[in-house]
């Protein structure tokens, strides 16, 4: 999914919706991390792709709280 598309997708969720992706999006950074900490990681470019993804989508909760 291209970053638009995925900003446009979560600009139409609801708070509660925004709150639990951001929730599975940490949980998903922590067991990549801990995947690579042990060394079965192979695609390490995901942390930080996750790392941007949960900052997005922290933006957009942001956002629609001052609305």
């Amino acid at each position: 999914m291209k970053i638009n598309e995925f900003v446009e997708d979560l600009r139409t969720k609801s708070a509660a919706e925004l709150n639990e992706e951001l929730v599975a999006a940490k949980k998903e950074l922590f067991n990549l991390r801990f995947q690579n900490a042990t060394n079965q990681l192979d695609n390490t470019s995901r942390i930080k792709e996750v790392r941007k993804n949960i900052a997005r989508i922290q933006t957009i909760i942001t956002e629609k709280a001052g609305q």
